[in-house]
């Protein structure tokens, strides 16, 4: 009998650690899904902000067309990406057409000293900051859930429960070409 009790209490024991390390997994995959919901609210944002920017600088810069259709080409790219990798690589080359574009309005003193190109500005940079804190918050989110599955004793239960890790919201190699500023040449 007494054998019996050592046995239900160590399976109770044992249950209860599995809930426990079951339900904090499935809490720091939420909270990493959240952080991900949160830059899709920045990129969306910034993705709704980019043709009024691109429609203020085509009134002065209208011969500039390949700069203007490469940023709404790479927006419309951004907007149609679909997972982590994807998200990066669109982003990535969404904001070296924005440094083009940028770029492009230094030549042109009219366009620097409009107003709605200034305020438009200023908000695609309120954005970018903003997006950038969550990413660091995602990325935050992704660590410590990847931790938390490669643990012991998570790691025996975590693919069992189907936890797989998640990847960084990451410049990865594209890093070393946004590090550079764009070169504009009239």
């Amino acid at each position: 009998m007494t054998t019996l009790i050592v046995v239900v209490v160590i399976a109770a024991v044992l249950a209860f650690i599995v809930v426990g390390i079951y339900n904090r997994l499935v809490a720091l995959r939420q909270e990493a899904n959240q952080a991900f919901a949160d830059i899709d609210v920045q990129l969306k944002q910034r993705h709704d902000l980019i043709p009024n920017l691109v429609e203020t600088v085509k009134g002065y810069a209208a011969h500039e067309r390949g700069t203007l259709e490469e940023v709404i080409q790479a927006r419309n790219s951004a907007v149609a990406a679909g997972g982590v990798n994807d998200k990066v690589h669109a982003e990535n080359v969404l904001t070296g057409a924005l440094g083009k574009l940028f770029a492009l309005a230094e030549a042109y003193p009219d366009l620097k000293a409009n107003q709605n190109f200034l305020s438009l500005q200023g908000e695609l940079s309120d954005i970018e900051n903003k997006l950038a804190a969550a990413r660091r918050f995602f990325n935050n989110a992704v660590s410590e859930f990847n931790a938390a599955i490669q643990q012991f004793p998570a790691v025996l239960f975590a693919s069992m429960f189907g936890f797989k890790e998640r990847e960084f919201f990451d410049l990865g190699e594209a890093r070393p070409q946004l590090e550079v500023a764009p070169s504009v040449k009239f």
